[in-house]
């Protein structure tokens, strides 16, 4: 059974509940699939993100950047970048603000960077946008129509009980999509 390690960040609870969503989605498609806040990380999480075969992560966008926690574990992980520790792991990434574009692009831009960096392969959404039409809605999959990674919205005047149902599932999508690239991909064969 592939592992699927989801290390997010979460201000207000809205990251936390996609980043369920995600890890229900890579357990749905048959992952050992593990939450990890990086405000609560320790000597052995970190041994279990090494022995992860992918990694997703996940922030909220706050005035255009992931969340300062967020960063920090960024920061943190310069000793995996040294020894190259997660090179060849898979690698996806999520996000969450207010406003309908917020400037997540460039928290997702940030996180695909960050795996890059560690050598890390991207798994993108895979999906094609939602709600990009006279016949779309909101329910659609991918409503805000990102390729890199999954974007959700949520207002900020409500809790996470009311993120949108779409977002949701597109999350879950991801976690599924990471789950079933890790099983078809062998980082040994690199």
């Amino acid at each position: 059974m592939k592992k699927v390690a989801i290390v997010h960040h979460s201000g207000y609870g809205h990251t936390t509940r996609q980043a369920a969503a995600v890890r229900d989605g890579a357990a749905a498609a048959g992952a050992d699939a593990k939450l990890y806040s990086v405000t609560e990380l320790d000597d052995t999480a970190w041994g279990e993100l090494a022995a992860a075969d992918a990694i997703i992560f996940g922030a909220p966008t706050y005035m255009g950047s992931v969340s300062a926690p967020f960063k920090d574990f960024m920061d943190k992980s310069s000793k995996v970048w040294f020894t190259q520790g997660w090179k060849n792991k898979l690698g996806a990434g999520f996000t969450n603000s207010a406003s309908q574009s917020g400037d997540k692009l460039n928290s997702l831009v940030q996180l695909a960077i960050f795996g890059a960096q560690q050598g890390m392969i991207w798994v993108s959404a895979g999906m094609m946008p939602g709600n990009n039409s006279s016949t779309g809605s909101v329910s659609d999959l991918n409503r805000l129509g990102s390729y890199i990674g999954v974007m959700a919205q949520s207002n900020s005047d409500q809790g996470a009980d009311a993120m949108q149902d779409s977002d949701l599932a597109t999350a879950a999508e991801l976690g599924k999509r990471v789950a079933k690239a890790a099983v078809a991909f062998n980082a040994g064969a690199l």
